[in-house]
């Protein structure tokens, strides 16, 4: 049972009892229910079975005095609307309690829930949620602070040879950024902002509810602890206009396609004194016409003639940085593949790929009379493979 279950489930309604029922109805209700649901009494009733676990979830919390109290107190807090969420003005949506439990779980079963409801958990959930907004033992409402600047990001699309070499590329983004006029101030050049009277410069109006006291931002300042008279004409008051900048991109030997690039600092400026956030740039890598990647190697298929195969060549084949030539051995056959060494990816390290060639013999889809004697010739004198195998096995087959 989540923390939300407290907020969602009525578990006086479960037990069928009042919220004035005392402590010997609660269990007369429960035992009545465990009673007709037990799962012995109805085998393969997944409603029953349902029903059952919510009975003992309900009892968990009513039958504990202590669990009870803080039961009534939240649902109580939460069912009166006085939560809202943001500073909007004129109203806001509602409060999602899961903004407030999302980061606070338990292990499952009865254990679980000791952890999260018993003892002095939801106590101390709420002091330190609804104390003000400062830390434990501050003084009172903090001012909002420092805040990050947002992370952006974009994509760039390389060449190949861009990718595997590495280059620096120039960046243009608009992205917003403090206005010049009023260097992030929002008001008009030669004033001020003013202090907001109704929260004080902090930023927060706090409130009480019962026994808990919470705080939101203020809503006539926005939260920023000032207000503009007179706004500034660039950026009409917001301190932020959206700017062009161009910023000039390493991307290092043997970036992929795909790859995501980070470049700290280089996103959004903060607001308030709060640092930069982080440019983020996808990287997508035209093919080549020619050449693959696998990893720091690079990879080109090389057509060859059946003589050159049989007879062996020196063979001039290109790469990304010039040419170079590879010795076919005579013999080889189709598919083998030569290497290249230092020919693929060079990192910056000093570590370097290879350019793997492979050799695939072509075979001449039509020759001249001459070629095809000389062929016959040839065939003559060259020994046929061996094929036992095969030959043994169309006997047994014949």
């Amino acid at each position: 049972m989540s923390s939300k279950d407290w907020l969602e489930k009525d578990f006086y309604a479960v037990l069928g009892v009042t919220r004035s029922a005392s402590p010997d109805e609660i269990k007369k209700a429960y035992r009545k229910l465990a009673r007709d649901l037990h799962p012995d009494r109805n085998p393969g009733n997944k409603e029953a079975e349902e029903k059952f676990k919510a009975a003992s979830e309900a009892y968990d919390v009513l039958a504990d005095d202590k669990k009870r109290k803080e039961y009534d107190e939240m649902r109580s807090l939460f069912g009166s609307g006085a939560f809202r969420r943001g500073a909007q003005r004129g109203g806001g949506t509602q409060f999602d309690p899961s903004d407030l439990f999302g980061g606070f779980s338990g292990g499952a079963g009865a254990a679980g829930a000791d952890r999260r409801f018993g003892g002095s958990g939801f106590s101390d959930i709420f002091s330190s949620i609804f104390s003000g907004g400062q830390a434990q033992g501050g003084p009172g409402p903090a001012r909002r602070g420092p805040q990050r600047g947002r992370d952006v990001e974009t994509e760039v699309t390389l060449d190949f040879a861009q990718a595997v070499q590495g280059t620096t590329l120039p960046l243009t983004l608009r992205t917003p950024g403090a206005c010049d006029t009023c260097r992030g101030s929002g008001a008009k050049p030669g004033t001020t902002p003013r202090s907001c009277a109704k929260c004080h410069g902090t930023g927060l109006i706090s409130s009480n509810q019962g026994s808990f006291s919470f705080s939101e931002p203020c809503r006539d300042c926005q939260g920023s602890g000032s207000i503009v008279d007179e706004k500034c004409p660039e950026c009409h008051g917001s301190g932020g206009v959206t700017k062009t900048r161009t910023i000039n991109v390493r991307f290092p030997a043997g970036v992929a396609d795909g790859q995501r690039i980070r470049l700290s600092g280089r996103g959004e400026p903060g607001d308030r004194g709060g640092s930069a956030g982080d440019l983020y740039v996808q990287v997508k890598v035209r093919p080549d016409d020619l050449f693959g990647r696998n990893g720091d190697d690079l990879t080109l298929v090389v057509p060859i003639t059946i003589a050159e195969a049989v007879l062996g060549t020196d063979l001039k084949v290109p790469t990304l940085d010039g040419p170079v030539t590879l010795r076919v051995p005579p013999g080889t056959p189709s598919g083998r593949k030569l290497r290249a060494r230092g020919k693929g990816v060079v990192r910056k390290e000093g570590q370097a790929g290879d350019l793997i060639v492979t050799v695939e013999v072509q075979i001449p889809s039509g020759v001249s009379d001459e070629a095809k004697d000389a062929l016959e010739s040839f065939a003559k004198l060259t020994p046929p493979p061996a094929r036992d195998r095969l030959d043994a096995r169309l006997r047994r087959a014949g």
